[in-house]
C-alpha cells in the first residue's frame, strides 16, 4: 500500500485522486493557472473537497476556463451563474471570477504569461520542504503574503495568503508532500 500525505482523507476517492495525480505538480499552462487560481478562491470557507466534487461543472459554466471569455461576462451572464446548481452561488466569488479574469489578462500583458509572473517570486524553481508530520505544513507563508499583497493590489479579490499558499501548494510552486509520501519525489 502507498504511503500518503496523513491530511488526505482515505475514504474518498476524488480526494485520493486528486492527491495522487494533480496536487504539487509543477503547472505552467497560463489557462490551468487561471482555473487553479479561481477555484481555491471559490473554496474561501469551504472546504475543498466540495470544490473538487464542483471542478467540471466550474470548467463547464466557467467557458472551459477561457479568461478572455470571462473577462467579457456582463450582468446577464453573472444571473446565469448565480442559477447554476453545479457552482457556489455567491454572488461576490462569481463577480471576483470576472474582475480576477481581467487582472490575469493585464498580468499576462505586462509579463509576457501568467506562469512567468507566478514563477517569477520563486526564481522559477521549485521550493522543496521536508515536512515529515502535517502540523507542520503552514497555512501561509512570508512568500504568499508578498504574492496576495501583490495580486490585491493589481486588482483580485478572494487572493488572501492563505488561499495563495494553497495556490501554490496546488500548482507545484511548494512541495509539501510529506517525505515519506508516495508523490514528495515525483513532484520534484
Amino acid at each position: 500500500m502507498k504511503t500518503r500525505c496523513k491530511w488526505l482523507d482515505l475514504t474518498k476517492e476524488e480526494y485520493i485522486k486528486y492527491h495522487d495525480k494533480d496536487w504539487g505538480v509543477q503547472e505552467h499552462n497560463d489557462r490551468k493557472l487561471f482555473a487553479k487560481l479561481i477555484l481555491d478562491g471559490a473554496q474561501a470557507g469551504l472546504s475543498w473537497y466540495t470544490i473538487l466534487r464542483k471542478r467540471d461543472n466550474y470548467r463547464k459554466a466557467f467557458d472551459n476556463w477561457d479568461y478572455k471569455k470571462i473577462a467579457k461576462y456582463d450582468s446577464n451572464k453573472e444571473l446565469e451563474l448565480l442559477k447554476n446548481e453545479g457552482i457556489v452561488r455567491n454572488k461576490l466569488k462569481i463577480k471576483s471570477a470576472i474582475k480576477n479574469a481581467q487582472t490575469f489578462i493585464k498580468i499576462r500583458e505586462e509579463f509576457g504569461s501568467f506562469d512567468n509572473y507566478l514563477w517569477g517570486f520563486v526564481n522559477y524553481k521549485q521550493i522543496i520542504n521536508k515536512f515529515k508530520s502535517v502540523d507542520e505544513i503552514p497555512s501561509k507563508t512570508e512568500l504568499s503574503d508578498k504574492i496576495s499583497k501583490d495580486l490585491k493590489k493589481r486588482g483580485m479579490n478572494f487572493v488572501g495568503s492563505t488561499i495563495i499558499y494553497a495556490f501554490m501548494q496546488a500548482v507545484g510552486m511548494v512541495n509539501d508532500h510529506q517525505v515519506d509520501c508516495f508523490r514528495y519525489k515525483e513532484v520534484q
